[in-house]
């Protein structure tokens, strides 16, 4: 079984014991999270697409750790003009472990 949701502007495909990088939720670490945006369960051949979200379909998760990403350099830059500009960025992450999906 597994379902596909939406949480940060992306969509996931998660499963039951799957852990996966989120964007940043407000939780502690530990507390369970549910998650209701969910846009497609599948189980089998048994398949409910939303439109544009499953009635009823939930996803549980527990929040494993919170962290930030990898640096990402910007770098901008207008030829013969002498104008340089470097600027650094991370992306502030939540790791969840899903426990439950429910189509509702």
């Amino acid at each position: 079984m597994y379902a596909v949701i939406q949480t940060g502007g992306k969509q996931y495909r998660v499963a039951q014991g799957s852990t996966l990088k989120i964007e940043k939720i407000e939780a502690d670490e530990g507390a369970s999270v549910e998650l209701d945006k969910v846009l497609m369960v599948a189980d089998g051949d048994d398949i409910k697409v939303g439109s544009p979200y499953v009635d009823g379909g939930r996803v549980t998760a527990t929040v494993k750790a919170h962290g930030r990403g990898k640096k990402v350099r910007i770098i901008k830059f207008r030829r013969r003009k002498h104008h340089l500009k470097r600027q650094g960025h991370r992306q502030a992450f939540t790791e969840i472990e899903v426990t439950g999906i429910s189509a509702g």
